[in-house]
């Protein structure tokens, strides 16, 4: 089959290496001048890795990750321990793959090799889709600069600002949730090691606020997210923002928290809206289909918007490879992520409102009656992509 993938992110870079191996011609389209990532930290939990891990890029996430033992949630000021869920060692007996914390410019690179490995030619820069057309035999996408080509089948891989979900779904807006999430990345080096946590995501809960702090790259450097209730702004990864706001969200927080903001470069502090959609039950046309945050964008409250897209990859590409008419195939694929996607979506803005509530006493007694380790462990991380029925 001849696929097109609109957008070189990690979804999209993962379903070409998936659907590659499987033998179909594909061609990646990104609008972007060069390939690369942001500099951000990204979690990958045994649900993405066991496809990572299919694709061939075990001994990378080696190299590259780091195995946190635990996510740990604190009080935003006294650093008060609130609850944990163990990872480590235990996840991987439990589901069959390890538990990674890795830069995203790390993972995004070794998926180009991925992907390159198998098509050097497989992905096509400076090629800014503006419309796709379904067919009767083939869908068509036309380009910025006047080109357009055909394709057994469109993969929709762009983003939550998605041109080939128009298609699909129409000009529905993204809406903007009152929360903008800060990021940063320091060399760990910088802070004193008394200042230092264990190897273990921390999640600081606050009001209104709270902020997410891991190590990547062997532990060389700290990623910092702060999720903070601001006015909208303009949604982009890439826009910088003086350090003396970010400092004022933190003022007050615990030591652990200030001594990153203090060792932050003053022009690498980003700021980017928050903006969210309710899950949509239908993905799919004759010959064109959508993954990650172009149908279920998801706020980064439980790390699984990335692997959600990476799970997509892996079982678009299953989907396709049964003996059916595409259309059938495709209305498996979405009718089988649907709903797994839509009940991530939901937990993850449910999150969001947990992570920030005041009083320590109520977050404990949350935290306890929701038992969030039980659930996570029950139906989020033992999904295996690879080997899933339909």
């Amino acid at each position: 089959m001849n696929v097109a993938i609109i957008g070189a992110g990690i979804g999209g870079l993962t379903a070409a290496a998936c659907l590659l191996r499987r033998g179909h011609t594909v061609r990646v389209y990104e609008q972007a001048h060069t390939l690369g990532e942001i500099g951000a930290g990204i979690q990958m939990s045994a649900n993405a890795t066991k496809v990572l891990n299919a694709i061939g890029l075990g001994e990378t996430l080696e190299a590259i990750g780091v195995k946190p033992q635990a996510f740990e949630f604190r009080r935003f000021d006294t650093g008060e321990h609130l609850h944990r869920i163990p990872i480590g060692v235990r996840h991987a007996e439990m589901h069959g793959a390890t538990y990674y914390q890795v830069h995203r410019g790390d993972l995004h690179a070794a998926l180009v090799s991925a992907v390159t490995s198998l098509a050097s030619e497989g992905i096509k820069l400076n090629m800014s889709a503006r419309r796709v057309e379904d067919g009767e035999k083939s869908a068509t996408v036309h380009f910025a600069d006047g080109n357009s080509i055909e394709a057994d089948l469109v993969v929709g891989a762009d983003g939550i600002k998605s041109v080939v979900r128009k298609s699909i779904l129409g000009d529905d807006k993204p809406e903007f949730t009152g929360h903008v999430a800060w990021r940063l990345i320091v060399p760990t080096e910088r802070i004193p090691p008394e200042l230092r946590t264990e190897i273990v995501s921390t999640v600081w809960c606050g009001p209104k606020n709270h902020a997410v702090t891991y190590y990547i790259r062997g532990g060389t450097l700290t990623n910092f997210v702060g999720c903070v209730a601001r006015p909208w702004e303009e949604e982009s990864w890439s826009a910088s923002r003086p350090w003396g706001e970010l400092d004022a969200d933190y003022k007050g927080w615990h030591p652990m928290v200030r001594a990153i903001i203090e060792a932050a470069d003053r022009d690498k502090c980003y700021r980017w809206a928050l903006n969210n959609r309710k899950p949509a039950s239908l993905w799919s046309s004759r010959h064109v289909t959508l993954l990650g945050d172009a149908v279920h964008a998801t706020l980064p409250y439980m790390a699984q918007g990335a692997a959600m897209a990476i799970e997509d990859a892996a079982v678009l590409a299953r989907a396709i490879d049964i003996d059916v008419p595409l259309e059938v195939a495709l209305r498996r694929y979405q009718d089988h992520r649907a709903p797994r996607t839509a009940r991530v979506v939901y937990e993850s803005t449910e999150m969001g409102s947990l992570y920030q509530i005041v009083d320590a006493d109520e977050m404990r007694k949350q935290f306890h009656d929701r038992d969030i380790a039980k659930s996570r462990n029950e139906w989020l991380y033992p999904y295996d992509p690879i080997n899933v029925s339909f």
